[in-house]
């Protein structure tokens, strides 16, 4: 025998049954929403994780202008790198011929000009003789006069003493040239004027061939004939005094005494050049450009002329 149920009870029945499928829906839909929510979170999870381990050490917009502006750089050095690899590549085997060999060369050194120091400092000294004088002359002459009034301008060799050997002192050199030294020097009696004349190139050396005078002239009065703390007029005084022997100096001195009629070559019978001596850079009288100027200016102011009539010797100590 089946129970009876009644109508409330059935209803009632239906109701828990409906409750019950209701719960179960609820429940079936909310475990498909949570696990598609979870699929989807997992997503962007992930992703930020992989963006982080890509860019670890991203900054702000501001800082990273560096950054493109050394790849810039970088860029434009391997440009030029490119462009020189190119050119390089351009060149052809002649060219890189030529560049060998030029390299190859070794690059030519300028010579220094040799000066007259340097040129007598690796030789030895040769005394000077009359030859070194006319070959002086015809070069300095030889753009400014004819050739005909260069051989007037030639001295005879008679007009030479013997040379200084560079083994004579001056005193003993002038006793070989002037034996008659002692009667010369009496008979010489004109004032303003020399019996022998000494050229040196300066003062002190002037005043160190007068020391070695001592013992050739004897009684001779002998005069310094130079420029340096001596006027010229003081220099004229002093001529015109007394008689004078022997007078040693400058040519430059000697000439504006013979400008100024404080000196005349008139008694004048020895001219003796200090040919041979050389100075702190080895340079003779004749070396030095405005004393050879001088020198040249004494010759023809009227020594020339008493070599050629024979009153008039030079000697070239």
């Amino acid at each position: 025998m089946t129970p009876h149920v009644t109508s409330t009870e059935l209803h009632q029945i239906k109701r828990m049954l409906n409750q019950q499928l209701v719960a179960c829906r609820a429940s079936l839909s909310g475990s498909s929403t949570s696990v598609s929510g979870r699929i989807k979170t997992s997503d962007p999870s992930e992703a930020e994780e992989e963006t982080h381990e890509e860019q670890p050490t991203e900054k702000p917009n501001a800082k990273t202008k560096p950054a493109k502006r050394k790849k810039e750089t970088e860029k434009a050095v391997k440009a030029k790198k490119k462009k020189t690899s190119q050119q390089t590549e351009c060149v052809t085997p002649q060219q890189k011929e030529a560049e060998d060999e030029k390299s190859a060369k070794p690059k030519k050194k300028r010579k220094k000009k040799k000066t007259i120091t340097d040129v007598l400092s690796s030789s030895e000294p040769k005394p000077g003789c009359p030859a070194d004088l006319q070959n002086l002359l015809a070069q300095y002459f030889s753009d400014k006069r004819s050739v005909i009034e260069q051989e007037e301008l030639r001295l005879p060799e008679s007009c030479f003493l013997s040379s200084n050997d560079l083994t004579h002192t001056l005193s003993s050199y002038l006793k070989q040239v002037c034996p008659k030294w002692a009667r010369i020097q009496k008979q010489h009696t004109e004032k303003s004027s020399v019996v022998l004349l000494i050229v040196c190139s300066s003062a002190l050396r002037t005043i160190e061939l007068i020391k070695q005078l001592t013992t050739f002239k004897g009684g001779a009065k002998a005069v310094k004939l130079f420029a340096k703390h001596i006027k010229i007029e003081e220099q004229v005084k002093q001529l015109e005094k007394g008689v004078t022997h022997i007078g040693v100096g400058t040519p430059g001195r000697i000439n504006a005494l013979i400008e100024k009629e404080g000196l005349n070559l008139r008694a004048l019978k020895y001219l003796v050049l200090d040919w041979n001596w050389r100075d702190q850079k080895l340079r003779r009288m004749v070396d030095v450009p405005e004393v050879k100027l001088d020198f040249v200016k004494l010759l023809e102011s009227g020594v020339l002329t008493g070599c050629k009539q024979n009153q008039v010797k030079v000697g070239l100590f």
